[in-house]
């Protein structure tokens, strides 16, 4: 098993990508510690996951919250004792009705930047110290192929994925010497509840998928831009994160690694 003890932390864990990732992880024997705003699902989450053999718990927090995101790593670490894997998973695509809506608006802006990235800084530098003292750690951020050229449709959204691929590098460079990899993943298109929303927005304002159903624009999108032609899942993701997260990606650090099948070859 390759994180065989091991404790990681899974922001957004609850559901979707993050919940796929934490599976994945506990199957390789982590123990998980999920952070999520949302504690019935986080709790429903940590439980399953201890179905399989592992420690898991939940806390609810706000990435956004300094004071939250301190009282969450103080938690983990009463709870299991170390943290040797961070996953910044949580995030959004935009303030509250962003889907309604066919123009970025000041509040999606300040929202979005507040948790993708504002809030991704937040739990690292409230993980980071520990990782210091044990001169040991992984850290993972879940960016998105929408940081790799700006998405006309979410340009508040793509700049915030952009600022994190960039501090992705910036982070790896700065903790290199402290024996932590810091690395990133770039999922491409996969069907979320998130994406049923962005669909339903593609739908209404872009003529190319004019009044059709937010799955056939899913469809639609595969066919036209990924060579692989079908669509990824939040497993992919999850079975890169562990690669990324093991000893066998020891030497690899300030990368972003697209799960995309090829929709960009960069």
């Amino acid at each position: 098993m390759l994180l065989n003890e091991l404790v990681a932390i899974v922001t957004g864990g609850a559901t979707g990508i993050g919940k796929a990732i934490a599976l994945k992880l506990a199957g390789e024997g982590a123990n998980i510690f999920i952070s999520d705003i949302n504690q019935n699902e986080a709790s429903n989450s940590a439980d399953e996951i201890s179905k399989l053999g592992v420690g898991a718990a939940s806390f609810v927090t706000d990435v956004s919250d300094t004071l939250q995101t301190q009282a969450m790593v103080k938690e983990a670490i009463n709870k299991f004792g170390k943290v040797d894997i961070l996953i910044n998973n949580a995030g959004v695509a935009g303030a509250p009705g962003w889907y309604e809506r066919s123009d970025s608006t000041d509040e999606d802006w300040n929202f979005t930047f507040g948790i993708n990235v504002r809030g991704l800084v937040n739990v690292t530098n409230s993980v980071v110290p520990y990782m210091k003292e044990e001169r040991d750690g992984k850290i993972l951020n879940i960016a998105s192929i929408a940081g790799r050229e700006g998405r006309p449709s979410l340009p508040h959204y793509s700049s915030s994925k952009a600022a994190v691929i960039n501090y992705t590098q910036s982070l790896a460079g700065q903790l290199g010497s402290f024996n932590i990899n810091v690395n990133a993943i770039c999922p491409g298109l996969l069907w979320t509840p998130m994406w049923e929303q962005v669909g339903g927005r593609y739908s209404k304002n872009d003529p190319k998928y004019l009044e059709l159903p937010p799955r056939q624009v899913f469809e639609a999108m595969i066919a036209d831009n990924i060579p692989r032609k079908r669509e990824q899942t939040p497993e992919d993701v999850g079975d890169a994160a562990v690669f990324l997260v093991s000893d066998n990606a020891r030497n690899i650090t300030g990368q972003s690694l697209n799960v995309d099948g090829g929709f960009f070859m960069r």
